[in-house]
């Protein structure tokens, strides 16, 4: 037996590489798709999947995709079955390759538009896709390869799933995760072994998520993992004959769950109407508390991302300094299906900036926020928001942290590594528009006569996704007119700081900006915080 790797060097090379199955009876061999780019950072070639060798690194190719930009799905026999992405239009294509045939297939009974396979059960005799129910919301399928029938497994009128529900077992699929507010789980079979032994682990760890993520392929043996929105999470392995959970590996150790602050989920209706989902996290201790100091944290993406119930450093650093804060899932953002995702697009400054802008008077209306003492803060898009709240609604903030953010709409058209490629160019034109003349006008460089704001502004030096330049453009607006602001320059960072030292000093900056501006958090938060 041997361990450890046999590759005698490393080699760069410069593309994506994304885990796609285990082959059964073969635990020195993988699948792997690969997907090179070249030299500007566009994919060069069709994505590929090959057969690693996990000991020395060799690649063997086994079969291209029939387009650009595509995933795999493999069964469990180690064939590669599924190939699926989106086209520039924004449908996607799903193809089959039958074991016994060659060639990829096209599959005309998929839904044109969304409907992606995801994973073969465990005897391959059928596969769970995303789906549309027949009356409206959000589900999963299942599709036999061999009788090609449909049957719905699982819907949600609110809410896309999350993803399946790994079982004990390696590749077991015992039903459906999806978050509407809180995670929740819907299993296909609620009397199993399985069902109870889950629901045993809940009842241990009540108000936590509890999930089974990896296990043996005869599920004697699992891995556990339970986190929270306080709790970054711990590792557990799960021994079925026995019952016995013994602790693995802590996330971070060092976080005391009960000093954390707890996320409240909310649902309320933009000003047109439009059901949207957010969260309020409130200092620890002071959830009853009232006109509160608050910080408006607008998620990146910002199409098909989301804010989710789980354990956020950024909110943690803020809450438990005496601030609330607010999240919003804005239009546009994952989870709440594909119409709403794109009615998002083409909406930057415009309606997703107006989400954001009624979570912030409900919060406000509800007694939670002191409308004197509201700031608002995002990274990437977030960071854009932050910019164009403060300009668009110069009364509703006091301050914005803009955290390697877009503030000059155009100018994506030339900078950065989303328009190096035809995809990313047409994604562009797509969510964003081709009227420069109107993408100026949202743009929060071109509206500086309408700040009051205190600005706060990060740049990471080696940003690829959102070069510096953005920021630095800013940066020199601001100072030829006049206006003082605080300016992070970090030139060794990245899309988002990374080294710990950074990220540590970038915290401390922002708290110290909040309470320069819009007071220091209340007093029961900050002495927590500093004990």
């Amino acid at each position: 037996m041997t361990t450890g790797t046999l590759i005698p060097h490393a080699v760069s090379a410069r593309g994506t590489a994304r885990f796609i199955a285990s082959i059964p009876g073969d635990p020195r061999h993988a699948l792997v798709s690969i997907s090179s780019w070249d030299a500007a950072g566009s994919q060069r070639d069709l994505s590929q999947a090959e057969r690693i060798d996990l000991q020395n690194g060799n690649l063997k190719p086994i079969i291209a995709a029939p387009g650009r930009g595509m995933s795999f799905v493999a069964d469990h026999q180690g064939h590669i079955r599924f190939a699926y992405g989106e086209e520039d239009a924004g449908d996607i294509k799903v193809y089959l390759h039958p074991v016994d045939g060659e060639g990829w297939q096209e599959m005309p009974d998929v839904e044109p538009t969304r409907s992606i396979p995801l994973a073969f059960n465990r005897t391959d005799s059928l596969v769970y896709f995303t789906c549309t129910p027949k009356d409206g919301g959000f589900g999963i399928c299942s599709w036999s390869p061999t009788t090609k029938q449909w049957d719905t497994v699982w819907s949600n009128p609110r809410v896309e799933a999350s993803g399946l529900l790994q079982g004990m077992a390696r590749d077991e699929i015992a039903g459906v995760r999806y978050e509407d507010g809180r995670p929740g789980v819907a299993l296909f079979d609620g009397d199993s072994d399985y069902a109870n032994i889950l629901i045993g682990l809940m009842k241990q760890f009540p108000g936590e998520d509890v999930r089974f993520v990896s296990g043996s392929s005869d599920g004697r043996l699992s891995i556990v993992r339970v986190d929270a929105d306080m709790d970054p999470g711990t590792f557990y392995l799960y021994e079925r004959d026995t019952r016995k959970l013994t602790s693995l590996l802590a996330v971070a150790s060092w976080i005391d769950p009960q000093q954390m602050a707890a996320k409240q989920a909310f649902d309320f209706k933009a000003r047109d109407g439009l059901p949207l989902q957010g969260y309020v996290s409130y200092p620890p201790g002071e959830e009853e508390a009232t006109h509160l100091p608050m910080v408006v944290y607008v998620h990146g993406g910002p199409y098909g991302v989301r804010d989710d119930w789980d354990y956020d450093a950024y909110v943690q650093a803020l809450a438990t300094r005496g601030y609330a804060v607010l999240q919003v899932n804005y239009r546009g953002s994952g989870g709440y299906g594909y119409e709403f995702e794109t009615a998002g697009w083409r909406e930057w400054g415009g309606k997703m900036q107006d989400d954001v802008s009624d979570a912030t008077r409900w919060a406000i209306a509800q007694g939670i926020a002191d409308p004197r003492r509201i700031c608002i803060f995002g990274a990437s898009y977030g960071g854009y928001a932050a910019l164009e709240g403060a300009v668009k609604e110069p009364d509703l903030y006091q301050c914005a942290i803009g955290y390697v953010g877009i503030y000059d709409l155009p100018l994506m058209y030339r900078r950065g590594d989303i328009p190096q490629s035809t995809y990313g160019e047409g994604y562009l034109k797509r969510v964003l528009s081709t009227d420069m003349q109107a993408l100026a006008q949202r743009s929060p460089i071109n509206q500086l006569d309408r700040l009051r704001a205190k600005v706060m502004l990060v740049v990471g030096g080696q940003d690829e996704r959102v070069p510096p330049i953005q920021g630095r453009h800013l940066h020199d607006a601001l100072l030829k007119r006049h206006i003082a602001h605080a300016w992070i320059d970090k030139p060794g960072e990245m899309h988002g700081f990374y080294d710990e030292k950074d990220v540590a000093a970038l915290y401390d900056q922002i708290v110290q900006f909040l309470g320069a501006n819009i007071g220091p958090g209340t007093s029961a938060a900050a002495s927590a915080a500093a004990h």
